[in-house]
């Protein structure tokens, strides 16, 4: 099943993709939540009838005349994980040596954008960079996770464009700074239920374009920790609820990995794709300061 978040009369609404056309969840479904973490939350009973009702909806949306909105607009926790594979930390700091635990930051809801819209190229810095990722949405909930337990509580995964501001990443303890320029990340374009991906997106590709030229070609199967391994570290620290998003790391290929860096400009766009998820655009937009 194929969950996303689009524009309804200024609101957000869930709505479930088939093929070229798109069903109102609120229209098919009104007994059901009206946002997706409350849908997730609801648990598998909850999703079963929705699928079953966009099954049987006869009005539907076209795709390309909706305006897609964050999957999970404000989830309780999306947490960034980075360093997870080895020949991106050699692209950027080749005497880095092998972390024993995952890269950790958190986002701001207003440092990310859906689908189509334009990430903002901070005034203040002009080393914005992309970084194309696969992001786990977590559907139960769970603390102390076994490893051997962990996609059980896997709902689904969408696509991610983890921008950077590298000047602020290189910093002293400044990584959350890089990571939370406003509106330099993107979401989207839907979540894919884990049930239509092998486990853990294991062995899918991971494509990442700027201006239609190929920088990121990566097999998943090359993270250093998997989905399983990343939900039970990140469960011994903290609760793990329906909705929160956890980001896997970027493969090499990145703009400050060239010499000279490629960082983003506006009028770029950057396209990030994972196989059987979908391609996740965003163009790129200069900030403007007035006054």
């Amino acid at each position: 099943m194929r969950l996303l978040t689009f524009e309804k009369q200024r609101k957000a609404a869930v709505g479930i993709r088939l093929g070229e056309e798109v069903v109102d969840l609120s229209e098919a479904a009104p007994d059901l939540p009206r946002d997706i973490a409350a849908l997730l939350a609801a648990g598998p009973e909850a999703l079963a009838r929705a699928e079953a009702a966009a099954a049987r909806a006869r009005v539907r949306l076209p795709l390309s005349a909706i305006r897609h909105l964050v999957p999970v607009p404000f989830p309780d926790k999306n947490i960034g994980l980075g360093l997870n594979y080895l020949h991106h930390i050699r692209e950027m700091n080749p005497d880095f040596p092998i972390p024993e635990f995952p890269g950790m930051f958190m986002r701001v809801p207003s440092s990310i954008v859906a689908h189509n819209e334009a990430i903002v190229r901070p005034a203040i810095s002009d080393t914005l960079d992309y970084e194309g990722e696969f992001m786990v949405v977590i559907g139960r909930p769970g603390r102390h996770i076994p490893v051997e337990r962990a996609l059980d509580h896997v709902a689904g995964y969408t696509c991610h464009n983890d921008g950077s501001v590298r000047e602020y990443n290189q910093w002293p303890m400044s990584i959350t700074a890089g990571k939370n320029f406003y509106r330099t990340g993107g979401i989207g374009p839907e979540i894919v239920t884990a049930d239509e991906l092998p486990p853990g997106c294991k062995g899918l590709r991971l494509r990442t374009r700027v201006n239609g030229e190929l920088r990121q070609d990566e097999d998943l199967a090359n993270m250093h920790w998997d989905v399983a391994n990343l939900i039970h570290l990140m469960s011994r620290l903290m609760p793990l609820l329906p909705g929160d998003l956890l980001t896997t790391g970027t493969p090499p290929g990145v703009g400050a990995g060239f010499k000279p860096p490629k960082y983003l400009r506006g009028g770029d766009v950057v396209e990030v794709e994972i196989e059987g998820l979908g391609i996740l655009v965003n163009p790129i937009s200069d900030e403007k300061i007035e006054g």
